[in-house]
């Protein structure tokens, strides 16, 4: 048996069928909803284990790419947690009466807060009412009175004292809104306005000097006069207290008994009872001066002093059933940590206890706070900010300028409240491996981490599953039901986007998109269940979305502007194979390469490689091939043979070393002299040993291969040769199946240079004799003689 025959493969191996008729069910509609998730058992494992440890640190980072069901499966395993634990407690803010730039945060118990808010209200409403009714009542009248004739006939005695040291000075003491003031006597009578105006110089000098001497004079009897003022308003203070304490209580002693377990509640009715009794005046109807108070100007209170006696009903949970779930798209500080807002008054920003807002970690206090990494590591001071609340099992809110440093004008800081929740990170291995490395505080956070894989094994109970899914998700969504050859189909889907025969995709997005788009093309053409027919439309229409580029490159090779040879045999030139892509679309291209030996500084020169043109990747396949040909055909003499090679026409970077037996054959032909053929493609990667190692993109890479001779005509002898290893991953579409079974498209899988050089040239390798010497008429032994001639001539 020749080589192409023993590595051909059959079309049976070209991709993993599956068979609607081993279905039980005759569409989707048969099946029962799917429940929990496919696919994912250690991820499903940990977050278990994850949502039941309720200690510090043990925090959730969840990681995979979008679309293996990772934000829906959180979301719902922390909702099934959430209905066993109990409703958290309600928060409110209110006004610190002893240090009012620090609100207290009080607790209740869930639900009982709004009461709480109502009470305090009602008693307000009351006590505005009341209060200024006390203070015109009879009683109150009579006992002020009472005090106030005590207090004007001290005042009077002392009044008539200081007139009568006045006189001595002719002067005497009359009231005004000022107070009392001195006014000059001229023949026992007081002096007019007319008549001090008529005064001299002299007599203005000679009253002065007198003015100044009573004043010294009557020093005393003025200090009398305002103590016993200051005793007047005492007294007329304490009637207030002692009055409006009744009614406060009177108002307040329902409240009292009512709150008398929460000692915080208990201890805030009392200090807003005294601050009531002690702001008293601000009740009082009118605020009017009276006698005693002439010396001493009132000032109307302004409503915002009211403002104190307002509830903030920071958090309420009266409306919720069990623990909360928060699911926080914007991640910003303020976001998370809550903020306290200012208002603009009379050109100044003003603030207080009632506009502390409430942030994501107050609202999932006693649940859980589902994050985006990505979103939250966007935002400035929002990670630190999420790992000093998580530290510190407390929510501190703070204003963002006082972490900048910058300075700002008074504001407040808020009792912080006690935090007991669990966060749930949801990201990539790429962040979780940047922050498990580079931030301490990282991995004594989030201590689980559930790494939701993008592929399952395609077995029965998956299939079965996957079934399922589509069932749920047509019913959730309204959909149209999918026939067993439909769900066939997206079975095949699903094991393409897996790359591999015996595994499905858990990028369960990918399937969901066709679900849609195939109800829509059955929508279009009036169907009322969706076969095999229509899936297969969605997904080629989905593709001829986005493969322009795609067939802009295959019309420059068909045309001559790209140069690729379909025919024929050529030395030190061969078809290579890559992957391209547009990020939702990938699709394979033909490239290629050429190698030039001649005699010189031994070794590989890569042009690519040379103007920085590949990367690390394509630079170590490099440096295998140089050990390949060192450990093969240099053993008893040095090489003397400089290599070059190139991809052609390729004018961006290119990495990996997938087409690294490429670029082996094509050396091997440029030395051995032995032309390969230009029909047959190349991909895999090649190690020190000549043992070919498997590839990504295989099916790319062949079907772009296919579609480029089906352009220019199938010949029958077109094909590619691939790793053997990546036989598993070929999940390739039904038209180069079907040219396989022609004869008219072939693919080649190899696990050894030696197999592929043949394949590629109808001569063997060649294999060591007794003598240690390849035969003749073999690759190796050309290519030997060929480094020995270049040896012998350089010795000479």
């Amino acid at each position: 048996m020749s080589m192409k025959e023993k590595c051909r493969l059959k079309p049976n191996q070209l991709t993993r069928i599956c068979d609607a008729d081993c279905f039980y069910f005759d569409s989707t509609a048969d099946l029962e909803p799917l429940r929990g998730i496919i696919g994912q058992e250690r991820a499903v494992d940990a977050l278990d284990f994850g949502f039941r440890v309720n200690r510090k640190g043990y925090n959730i980072y969840i990681a995979g790419i979008g679309g293996t069901g990772r934000n829906s499966y959180a979301h719902s395993i922390a909702d099934k947690m959430a209905r066993t634990m109990k409703i958290p407690s309600d928060w409110v803010y209110v006004y610190n009466f002893k240090k009012p730039n620090k609100p207290k945060a009080i607790s209740f118990d869930a639900g009982d807060a709004v009461y709480f808010k109502r009470d305090i209200e009602n008693a307000m409403k009351q006590l505005k009412k009341e209060l200024p009714l006390v203070f015109v009542s009879t009683e109150y009248e009579i006992k002020k009175n009472k005090i106030f004739k005590k207090f004007q006939h001290e005042n009077k005695e002392i009044i008539n004292n200081l007139n009568s040291i006045a006189k001595k000075f002719g002067f005497i003491f009359k009231d005004s809104e000022q107070g009392l003031v001195t006014i000059p006597l001229v023949d026992n009578r007081p002096l007019t306005q007319e008549e001090y105006e008529k005064l001299t110089e002299e007599q203005l000098s000679k009253l002065k000097e007198l003015s100044e001497k009573l004043d010294f004079e009557t020093l005393g009897a003025f200090n009398e006069l305002r103590e016993v003022e200051e005793k007047f308003n005492e007294y007329i203070r304490n009637l207030d207290a002692e009055i409006g304490r009744v009614s406060v209580n009177s108002a307040l002693k329902n409240l009292i008994e009512k709150y008398r377990a929460n000692s915080a509640v208990a201890e805030y009715i009392k200090d807003f009872e005294e601050d009531i009794v002690d702001n008293i005046d601000n009740f009082k109807k009118n605020n009017k001066k009276n006698v005693a108070q002439t010396l001493i100007p009132q000032a109307k209170p302004s409503e915002s002093f009211f403002n104190r006696y307002n509830i903030n009903l920071f958090i309420d949970n009266s409306d919720i059933k069990y623990a909360p779930i928060v699911n926080e798209t914007n991640p910003t500080f303020y976001n998370i940590l809550g903020a306290i807002e200012y208002k603009s008054e009379m050109g100044m920003l003003k603030t207080d206890f009632m506009q502390i807002k409430v942030g994501a970690l107050h609202l999932a206090n006693g649940g859980f706070l589902i994050i985006n990494v990505k979103e939250i590591l966007a935002q400035p001071f929002a990670w630190e900010t999420l790992k000093r609340a998580l530290k510190t099992e407390a929510i501190n809110i703070e204003n963002i300028n006082t972490l900048t440093g910058n300075v700002v004008s008074s504001s407040l800081k808020p009792e912080s409240i006690p935090l007991k929740l669990k966060v749930i990170l949801v990201g990539d291995m790429n962040v979780f491996h940047a922050l498990y490395n580079f931030d301490d505080d990282f991995n004594k956070l989030f201590k689980i981490m559930a790494d939701f894989d993008v592929e399952m094994d395609r077995t029965e109970d998956s299939v079965y599953k996957m079934a399922q899914f589509i069932a749920t998700h047509c019913e959730r969504e309204e959909l149209r039901h999918f026939s067993k050859t439909g769900v066939a189909r997206l079975l095949e889907y699903s094991s393409r986007l897996a790359d591999h025969q015996n595994k499905l995709s858990t990028r369960f997005n990918k399937i969901v998109e066709v679900l849609y788009e195939a109800d829509a093309w059955a929508e279009i053409e009036n169907k009322f269940i969706i076969t095999e027919e229509e899936v297969e439309k969605a997904i080629q229409q989905k593709e001829c979305r986005y493969n322009k580029y795609e067939e802009k490159l295959n019309e420059m090779i068909e045309d001559g502007t790209l140069l690729i040879d379909f025919e024929g045999k050529k030395t030190g030139q061969i078809n290579g194979l890559a992957v391209m892509g547009t990020g939702e679309y990938s699709f394979g291209k033909p490239s290629r390469i050429t190698v030039s030996t001649y005699r010189g500084k031994p070794g590989i020169i890569s042009i690519e490689r040379e103007i920085k043109k590949s990367g690390s990747i394509h630079a170590k396949g490099i440096m295998i091939l140089s050990g390949y040909l060192g450990a093969k055909y240099a053993q008893e003499e040095p090489m003397s043979l400089a290599v070059s090679i190139s991809f052609e026409q390729n004018y961006s970077t290119i990495d990996g070393d997938s087409a690294s037996s490429t670029e082996l054959f094509a050396i091997l032909s440029s030395i051995s002299g032995i032309a390969i053929k230009q029909y047959i493609a190349v991909t895999g990667s090649v190690n020190q040993k000549g043992e070919i190692q498997p590839i990504g993109g295989v099916n790319e890479k062949i079907e772009g291969f296919y579609d480029i001779c089906y352009t220019k005509g199938l010949t029958g002898s077109q094909g590619v040769i691939i790793p053997k290893q990546n036989l598993k991953n070929l999940m390739l579409k039904k038209e180069v199946i079907k040219a396989v079974e022609e004869n008219k498209f072939h693919i080649y899988a190899i696990e050894h240079v030696d197999e592929g050089i043949e394949i590629l040239t109808d001569m063997p390798a060649g294999v060591k004799n007794q003598v240690d010497e390849y035969p003749k008429g073999t690759i190796n032994y050309l290519v030997t003689e060929k480094l020995r001639e270049i040896a012998t001539n350089k010795s000479k």
